[in-house]
């Protein structure tokens, strides 16, 4: 169990960034109180976007996503962090909100290891945003967070963010079938891995390398 006091938890809070990429400079800073309007203008105006890859949840998404279920949301958030087993996070760009990155079910002791994940919204896609913000989110949980593993899953359907998750070196380790409840019923992921070992440098300078993504 991790048991942190306020201000303990390794890697958090922060702030990271920015990388620039073609849809702007971006920058991950923790979660605040104020951000429930652009959260819920987001994730309303972009439904169609995003509700086919997230989990099913209770009442309808216009219920769910209202700017009054923020206040409760960002209390369970900011829990989590303080007792070391989440790193929330919102995706800036150009100093705006832009979408979410969550590093979660953070283990420590002989595991070291995190689950990440992530959503961007719509505008911003194939501009290298969702890239940049996982390449950050990668080299903090291998740096000041000190994990040695970090896994995601991603519906095979997913062929946008498979390209993401590859692009920050992500490889495929499996599939797990009827996975999670999305979007109405029970659905096979794809499930990618990635080790401190494997990255050499950081994942922001392979992006750089490869021309993906530049440094202020």
């Amino acid at each position: 169990m991790n048991v942190f006091r306020a201000g303990q938890h390794p890697g958090w809070p922060a702030r990271l960034g920015p990388v620039l990429v073609a849809g702007g400079a971006v920058t991950l800073r923790p979660v605040r109180f104020r951000d429930a309007a652009a959260w819920s203008r987001i994730r309303l105006r972009d439904r169609d976007h995003l509700e086919p890859w997230e989990p099913t949840g209770r009442g309808s998404w216009e219920a769910r996503n209202h700017a009054s279920n923020w206040p409760s949301l960002w209390t369970s958030l900011k829990a989590e962090a303080r007792r070391g087993a989440m790193i929330p996070l919102v995706i800036e760009v150009d100093g705006q909100f832009s979408g979410q990155l969550t590093i979660g079910n953070i283990v420590r002791g002989a595991l070291r290891s995190g689950w990440i994940g992530y959503w961007v919204a719509k505008d911003l896609g194939g501009r290298g945003v969702a890239t940049a913000a996982l390449a950050l989110g990668l080299d903090h949980c291998f740096g000041p967070v000190g994990l040695h593993r970090v896994e995601a899953t991603v519906r095979p359907e997913n062929l946008a963010s498979q390209a993401v998750l590859r692009n920050v070196g992500f490889r495929e380790e499996g599939m797990l079938r009827r996975y999670l409840d999305v979007d109405g019923a029970w659905r096979d992921h794809l499930l990618v891995g990635l080790t401190v070992e494997e990255v050499l440098g950081t994942v922001v300078d392979r992006l750089v390398k490869e021309g993906r993504a530049a440094l202020p």
